[in-house]
């Protein structure tokens, strides 16, 4: 049977754009600014915020990428989400694009230009275009890309009633591939889209050995019934920034007696159950509390006390912890 599709278009540039645009109209997008080390520069029209297709990126997942907060003007653990940028650059043997210092000053000029005083920002890096291979094309160039944008959100009910989670039926990540920041995100997208389906917010990694791994972009931790914080270990999941600074500042909640102590260990399913408080952690949800768990309750089915304490600590170090902070010259 001949084929009745309508002839194709061949676009020109102008065509191109106003395409480009158009879709973009079509989107809630906010996305501020975005340079490109392709492009050499920072554009803000989000049209124009585009890799090519045949960056090894974009059509084999050979990429990473970190994120850091804007609050008030400021950009929070920059230097701890970089450093480990760095360090999953190594381990998916992708040559860095230029020195730290300079990745550096690239993320706080986009910034700047972005004119944003409170969102997020995401950088990527890629071993670059060129071919359809496999391997990298020869003679690649490695892509940086820097994002501003207004950040992920979250419904408020997720603090004032806290999240519904479930155990997911995808296998958990090899340690490597957990432990490495990079742009294949399929296991945890599958995870959340399940735990969407069946009417809940989010679910959890079991590992092999049965301990608690952590959720689709974001760390689980616990408060046992004797009253201790406890974390699993980061040898086979992403050693969250966030969770990282948490364990530091819920020292001061030891001090003041509303906790018994802080530990990173294995934390079996059955002891993971019976705690009494759960909760998620990251840069873009911060800590929030579960409150269900696979259709039972944690704890007493309400958002927990020690959640809510490390979030207020969270939230005053990120405002206020200077060594913590980098000033943007706006």
């Amino acid at each position: 049977m001949p084929a009745t599709t309508p002839p194709l278009r061949l676009l020109g540039a102008a065509d191109v754009l106003e395409g480009l645009r158009a879709l973009r109209q079509q989107q809630p997008v906010k996305y501020a600014a975005f340079y490109s080390s392709q492009l050499g520069g920072v554009v803000t029209d989000p049209a124009l915020m585009v890799i090519p297709f045949d960056d090894h990126m974009v059509h084999r997942g050979h990429g990473i990428f970190d994120t850091a907060s804007i609050v008030d003007g400021r950009i929070y653990d920059l230097d701890a989400h970089l450093d480990r940028f760095i360090r999953s650059a190594g381990r998916s043997n992708l040559p860095l694009p230029a020195t730290r210092e300079q990745m550096r000053d690239l993320i706080v000029g986009t910034t700047a230009v972005s004119g944003m005083r409170d969102g997020a920002i995401r950088y990527w890096l890629s071993s670059g275009p060129g071919s359809l291979e496999l391997s990298p094309a020869a003679g690649a160039e490695p892509g940086f890309f820097v994002m501003i944008f207004a950040g992920l959100s979250y419904p408020d009910r997720w603090y004032t009633e806290g999240l519904k989670v479930m155990t997911t039926t995808f296998p958990i990540k090899p340690s490597l591939y957990a432990i490495t920041k990079s742009t294949n995100y399929l296991p945890n997208v599958l995870m959340q889209m399940e735990a969407k389906q069946a009417g809940l917010d989010n679910g959890v990694f079991i590992d092999a050995a049965g301990h608690v791994g952590e959720s689709s972009n974001m760390n689980v931790a616990f408060v046992t019934q004797d009253g201790v914080f406890r974390h699993p270990k980061f040898d086979h999941i992403l050693s969250g920034c966030t969770s990282l600074r948490l364990l530091e500042l819920a020292q001061a909640l030891v001090t003041q007696g509303l906790i018994a102590g802080v530990e990173v260990c294995d934390i079996p399913v059955a002891a993971a159950r019976a705690a009494r408080e759960m909760m998620l952690i990251g840069s873009s949800i911060k800590v929030a509390s579960v409150v269900e768990w696979d259709g039972a309750k944690i704890g007493d089915g309400r958002p927990g006390a020690i959640a809510k304490s490390l979030l207020g600590l969270l939230d005053a170090d990120m405002r206020s912890g200077r060594d913590r902070l980098t000033d943007v010259p706006y």
